[in-house]
């Protein structure tokens, strides 16, 4: 109970109660202003009534004036406070985990408040991120309770970034949590709620006036406001994230240290999936449907390349927090459909060219595949560029005999004289061919809904569009390792950390593009065929396109 109190008369709390206050006299500065003109008509017209204010003097003659600007002041007030009232404040995309499918994270997260004493959160739910906090939602336009008492009495949602659940073990999980949902305590304070709700009010009226010309006065105002009580707000929540870090010190304080460094590998190691495993799906069409177990192999497989990960696989025996799930597999489903969503843009629910594959298909199914499709693109270009005439093939100088898809043809393409001219050429070509085809396949997907969900925040994209150097180097090595598996007995792989993987003997080659830079960036093609050679791949052999 003293730990309490204390916490309570920390100065983080005393910051973030005095910054609330600030906040709300923003509002009531604001309330003033509007209610200015109609209280100086109040007074002309009770002075003119009980005759303080005598007929025909300079008071009576400017009466209706100021009682017009009363009313319009009145009703540009009442426009902008429902407008901030009906405007939905921006949710964070999450996946709903209600306690029946999750008792015991339930019961680990109350135990926790129970031990903070503060609140426990009125739910919990999963971002596809490695991050968690507390979220409001008991603004009254998401259809929550509306009545004062009873939002101020709910207590704030807790979002927990799900690569944690599979990574971290139960304990860890509860040192990291605890911080977090020590924000309840400060988050309860009338002041702190109301303050919270003010600024999230302006910060969805500005997003609804920005999208509505008529609104374009509610949008100034709104703003203004939020330009005046941006500082007092950020204060506030510095002392509520302070006041939580200085109730949460003396649970699992240990562990805590310990939670923090999983922290970092766990974003490293989501990051490089993200990034090098699941994007590559994304683009043909195909999401991963357990991106949060293969945070695990990842992690486990960084742990083994990375010496100063050393000793964290070792936690692997003792109990993973996924467990506090009842079916952690659904879970991870659908936060890697939130993930493929929110990184990409792809569409809200499977369907045709956007369908789940699991770990076991993913060399098959998506290695292979974009090989193949880029090893086709590639062809397909090279064939049109011979077409115009721009570089005509020896084999193909009349236009009149299909070539074959070879690794030999691009090797007599990009070295010689004019490879510098082919390559930029070819780099265009690549360029424009896949926009146009990932402008077709976002167009046929969910138009708008595609771009940003209903009432949640916009969405992002994982990585920049590739370059046309980075183009070319991707079409060449996939038709290097298409040539490879069908005529070297190579296969395809997936490497956890580095995404598709060529492999040659049940090992990974890696040194493939050190080759392929060399003929692209320098138009030197001996490199690649001495590869070629050592491999056994016949250059010479048409390859299996898509």
């Amino acid at each position: 109970m003293a730990a309490t109190e204390s916490a309570e008369n920390g100065g983080g709390t005393h910051t973030a109660r005095t910054r609330a206050l600030a906040v709300l006299r923003v509002r009531g500065t604001a309330v003033a202003v509007a209610l200015l003109p109609a209280a100086v008509a109040v007074v002309l017209l009770v002075g003119t009534l009980t005759g303080r204010i005598p007929d025909g003097s300079v008071g009576d003659a400017i009466r209706p004036a100021v009682s017009a600007a009363a009313l319009a002041a009145l009703a540009l007030a009442a426009v902008v406070a429902v407008v901030v009232a009906r405007a939905r404040p921006a949710l964070s995309p999450t996946v709903a985990i209600p306690e029946e499918t999750a008792p015991d994270l339930y019961r680990l997260v109350r135990d926790l408040a129970d031990r903070l004493e503060v609140p426990a959160p009125s739910a919990i739910a999963l971002t596809p991120d490695c991050d968690s906090w507390l979220e409001d939602r008991t603004h009254p336009a998401h259809g929550r309770r509306t009545g004062r008492r009873r939002r101020a009495a709910t207590a704030p949602v807790l979002v927990i970034g799900s690569p944690f659940l599979w990574w971290m073990r139960v304990a860890e999980l509860r040192a990291l949590l605890a911080p977090v949902v020590a924000g309840t305590g400060p988050a309860a304070h009338p002041d702190i709620a109301a303050a919270r709700r003010f600024v999230r009010g302006l910060d969805a009226a500005v997003a609804v006036a920005a999208s509505r010309p008529h609104l374009a006065f509610v949008g100034w105002v709104a703003r203004l406001l939020l330009r005046s009580c941006r500082e007092h707000a950020a204060e506030m929540e510095r002392g509520v994230a302070t006041a939580a870090s200085e109730r949460a010190q003396a649970v699992d304080y240990g562990l805590r240290i310990v939670a923090q460094e999983q922290v970092g590998l766990a974003y490293a190691g989501w990051d490089r999936l993200l990034n090098r495993v699941a994007l590559p799906a994304w683009r043909m069409g195909r999401w991963p449907s357990r991106l949060d177990a293969g945070v695990v192999s990842a992690l486990t497989e960084l742990s083994r390349r990375d010496r100063l990960a050393e000793g964290f696989t070792s936690r692997l025996g003792e109990r993973p927090a996924c467990d506090l799930l009842e079916e952690p597999g659904l879970i991870d489903e659908a936060a890697s459909l939130l993930a493929a969503r929110l990184f990409h843009g792809g569409p809200a629910e499977p369907g045709p060219g956007w369908a789940p594959v699991s770990w076991s298909q993913y060399p098959e199914e998506v290695v292979d595949r974009t090989w193949r499709l880029e090893a086709a693109r590639l062809h397909r270009v090279l064939d049109d560029i011979a077409a115009t005439g721009a570089a005509p093939d020896a084999a193909s100088a009349a236009c009149t005999t299909p070539v074959a898809p070879t690794v030999a043809r691009v090797l007599d393409r990009l070295t010689g004289p004019a490879a510098g001219g082919i390559g930029e050429e070819l780099e265009a070509r690549l360029s424009a061919e896949v926009a146009r085809e990932a402008s077709r396949l976002a167009a046929g997907r969910t138009g708008a809904g595609a771009l940003r969900m209903d009432g949640l925040a916009p969405l992002f994209p994982l990585q920049p569009p590739r370059s046309g150097r980075e183009l070319l180097t991707d079409h060449v090595t996939a038709m290097v390792c298409c040539a490879a598996v069908d005529t070297a007995g190579a296969t395809p792989g997936l490497d956890w950390l580095d995404g598709p993987a060529l492999l040659i003997g049940g090992a990974r080659r890696a040194d493939l593009l050190r080759s392929v830079h060399s003929l692209i960036d320098d138009g030197d093609g001996e490199p690649l065929r001495a590869w070629l050679g050592e491999v056994g791949v016949r250059p010479e052999k048409p390859v299996r396109l898509a």
